[in-house]
């Protein structure tokens, strides 16, 4: 799968902006704060429509107008080509049309196109809160197989429903509230123990290729482990459920299940959160990035377009040329505000000044 043209309008600080991108690596230098993130983002919003920024989207939306466009050509390996186009306002739902057909749920974009994000905000995979860990392997569930995405939103509605109940309970276990209580755990403890186990299937087979990933960035063999054991899953959800329900009324929110879980990342026999070096936490929130992308293009159906920005920054020199070295086949998008170092040989360079492309 190849991104050969995006196109941006009134997005962030491009007014209109075309890019021409090759099937190989692309990079997209200039200063900072010139809009070469926002680029990166752009692509990734095609795929998702979420800002891995985590931005609102009205803060995709340049000021003084009321809408973004992103537009896309996509072609995909058996030689369709596909246009992706999202209009994103600042106040409503963004709009989005396939092939200039307007899809009825928005959810119907996933799939279309993939795309793999490294970006500087990942070191907090490795060194932030268990939710930063929770979203990374969600979301390589969902580039693996998109039924993991209803997973992820039912398991969203009933735990809503059942911290609503709880907060209505105001601590007392009525007769009433102990029936309905029951009803959503019993809907929580299946969907939940459904999550856990692909969550667990997923990391199994996500480790040696971190592992792989972070040894060639490193240059030296070392064994990187993922651990992922929540004490629910040791007696199924709904035991953990009977078990915490007074503490649950007491506090009124849902103290087990999958939206607590956290990933312990090892380097070696030690937890990288509190031995690795800054240095060792970047390489392995890289590592997880590439991991994850070596994952998706080996199952899905398509090689997701990596993207990789201001990587070339938050390296050391040597890791720097490991990883220009060892960059995965397929699309590769790099962003920098660095002079490209020698062992950088991009097929195309595009430069950004102030939301415009001035060379290429």
């Amino acid at each position: 799968m190849i991104v050969e043209q995006l196109e941006l309008v009134d997005f962030r600080n491009y007014l209109h902006a075309s890019f021409s991108l090759t099937s190989g690596v692309t990079a997209i230098v200039g200063r900072n704060a010139q809009g070469k993130t926002n680029v990166a983002e752009a692509m990734a919003f095609l795929a998702t429509l979420e800002s891995f920024r985590q931005a609102p989207m009205e803060a995709l939306v340049r000021e003084g107008t009321e809408s973004a466009t992103i537009r896309a050509i996509v072609r995909h390996e058996d030689g369709r080509e596909i246009q992706i186009e999202a209009q994103i306002q600042r106040q409503g739902r963004t709009v989005v049309q396939v092939n200039k057909q307007r899809l009825a749920r928005t959810r119907d974009l996933l799939g279309i196109l993939r795309v793999s994000v490294f970006s500087p905000d990942d070191l907090e995979l490795v060194k932030g809160a268990p939710g930063e860990r929770r979203r990374f392997i969600d979301e390589t569930m969902v580039s693996l197989a998109l039924k993991n995405d209803a997973r992820r939103l039912e398991l969203d509605r009933i735990l809503r429903q059942r911290n609503t109940l709880l907060r209505q309970a105001n601590g007392r276990l009525t007769q009433d509230i102990e029936f309905t209580l029951d009803v959503w755990d019993e809907k929580l403890s299946a969907i939940g123990d459904e999550v856990g186990h692909q969550r667990a299937i997923v990391l199994a087979q996500l480790q040696p290729h971190v592992e792989d990933a972070y040894q060639h960035l490193a240059g030296a063999p070392l064994a990187v482990g993922i651990h992922y054991e929540p004490s629910w899953r040791r007696t199924g959800l709904a035991n953990a459920l009977k078990a915490a329900r007074m503490d649950d009324l007491r506090r009124g929110v849902s103290t087990v299940g999958p939206h607590r879980d956290d990933i312990d990342f090892f380097l070696g026999t030690l937890p990288s959160r509190t031995h690795a070096s800054q240095g060792d936490m970047r390489c392995l929130a890289l590592s997880l990035r590439l991991g994850a992308h070596q994952l998706v293009a080996q199952q899905a159906d398509m090689t997701p377009l990596l993207v990789l920005d201001d990587v070339l920054s938050e390296l050391d020199p040597h890791r720097c040329a490991a990883l220009l070295s060892h960059l995965p086949r397929g699309q590769v998008v790099i962003t920098t505000a660095s002079v490209l170092p020698n062992t950088a040989t991009p097929e195309r360079i595009l430069r950004i000044e102030g939301g415009q492309v001035v060379s290429e």
